[in-house]
């Protein structure tokens, strides 16, 4: 059985969290650049990393507050999720707000379109 892992991190805990997931055998992911807030309501003044002048500018002028995070997919066999979910949340903690989120789904079919593989052929 394979579940989902989406992560929500900081831009800069990235390439730790790539580093994190390659060492423990998952070198393939997807990453995506995206915006949010959470309970900060997306204050720039409370974040705990600094973002360039030109995205504060365009966030500070935004009605909504939404701050830069990155969304990382990674497909993993059920009985590590525990393992890879704890390894995510020990590199991205600071104890600040805007640490992130993972949820955990399931997956119910794999296939890799260049060979037709399926389930853990697919992904490894």
């Amino acid at each position: 059985m394979l579940k989902e892992i989406v992560a929500i991190v900081r831009p800069n805990k990235m390439l730790s969290t790539k580093k994190a997931l390659e060492e423990m055998g998952f070198p393939s992911f997807t990453a995506f650049r995206v915006l949010g807030r959470g309970k900060q309501g997306g204050r720039l003044r409370e974040l705990a990393y600094r973002v360039s002048p030109e995205v504060a500018e365009k966030l500070e002028s935004s009605p909504y507050g939404f701050i830069p995070k990155r969304l990382l997919w990674v497909v993993v066999p059920e009985a590590m999720v525990p393992k890879v979910v704890e390894r995510i949340i020990q590199v991205n903690r600071t104890g600040e707000h805007g640490d992130g989120k993972i949820f955990v789904l399931p997956v119910e079919e794999v296939r890799r379109v260049r060979t037709g593989d399926t389930g853990l052929e697919a992904l490894f």
